[in-house]
């Protein structure tokens, strides 16, 4: 049961930060769908300060520049997503579906040639090991062994649930997603927010990303990207219609089943099921389609979302 925690634990400070980022991209009116190869870019990043820095750093280094690395890739590769979608009117899904593909293989490329240089050429695989970065995120209570990322993504929600509902930024943010003609009537501009609301995406989810590979792994094949997580995320977001409270009561429910294909095996009465692993595997999966599918007709998304903002339109 406590390696169940674990998991739960884990995953949801996942989908927590990458469907938040989501929250505050569509609130803005951008539909972030690039949210997934978001991830990618910041588990790169991540993963690879933990492997570049000296084996002397301290905890406390290779914590906060493992986060802050995660953070900048994330912030970055978002701001493909805001400069395509804001200035230049192009088709929001489309661009989301493009970064998806371009992250992934280019993390396998940059990842391989990075392994390569790295090994005088003997080594040419799409694999990083983190070993000693992986375990200076680690920390006990009593028979819960727990990662700092936790911690962070705790920390986060917070502050998210704080700007949302308590600062004029949110209020302005959520203006732009709903009537941008007539938040620019009164002086707010969109561009600047909708920047504002990608960057922030870009942000969460690259810290998302480096949480989903090294929360519990100390190894990780950038080829198979992040598995769906940053899709799951989109999940969560829709059924916890855009709020950050309900994204996090949601992201719970999802990440218990997705635990569920990590730790059955040590759960007596799971194991004696007569279940294949697989099912545990897909299981996140079909719950996300079966939730959306009875809950989409009571969703009120944005109303701008997805729509390029026109000053001359009213």
């Amino acid at each position: 049961m406590a390696l169940l925690i674990q998991y739960t634990l884990i995953f949801s400070a996942v989908l927590i930060l990458v469907a938040l980022g989501g929250m505050f991209s569509e609130r803005s009116g951008i539909i972030n769908l690039g949210l997934e190869g978001i991830m990618v870019f910041g588990a790169m990043a991540g993963a690879m300060v933990m492997v570049l820095l000296p084996s002397d750093a301290s905890k406390f280094t290779i914590v906060s520049l493992t986060i802050i690395a995660a953070a900048l890739a994330g912030m970055a590769s978002s701001l493909l997503i805001a400069v395509a979608c804001i200035h230049f009117n192009a088709d929001q899904t489309l661009i989301g579906t493009a970064l998806n593909m371009l992250a992934t293989a280019s993390a396998t490329v940059i990842v391989k040639a990075f392994n390569t240089a790295r090994s005088n050429g003997s080594d040419f695989s799409a694999k990083l090991d983190y070993v000693r970065g992986h375990d200076a995120f680690m920390f006990s209570i009593g028979p819960l062994q727990l990662s700092w990322f936790v911690v962070v993504a705790a920390i986060l929600l917070i502050v998210a649930i704080v700007m949302f509902y308590k600062t004029k930024f949110a209020l302005r943010l959520r203006a732009c997603g709903e009537h941008p003609q007539a938040a620019e009537s009164v002086g707010i501009s969109v561009y600047a927010m909708r920047y504002s609301g990608v960057i922030i995406s870009g942000f969460l989810a690259g810290i998302g990303g480096i949480i989903y590979i090294a929360a519990a792994n100390s190894t990780w094949h950038f080829d198979y990207g992040v598995a769906g997580a940053g899709f799951l995320s989109l999940a969560v977001m829709i059924f916890g219609q855009w709020k950050p409270e309900r994204i996090a009561w949601s992201a719970v429910l999802f990440a218990v089943f997705r635990s569920l294909s990590n730790v059955y095996m040590g759960i007596g009465f799971l194991q004696a099921l007569p279940i294949s692993g697989t099912v545990y595997n897909i299981m996140p999966y079909v719950i996300s389609l079966l939730v959306l599918a009875f809950t989409s007709k009571n969703s009120r998304a944005p109303k701008a979302e997805g729509i390029p903002y026109d000053k001359g339109q009213r």
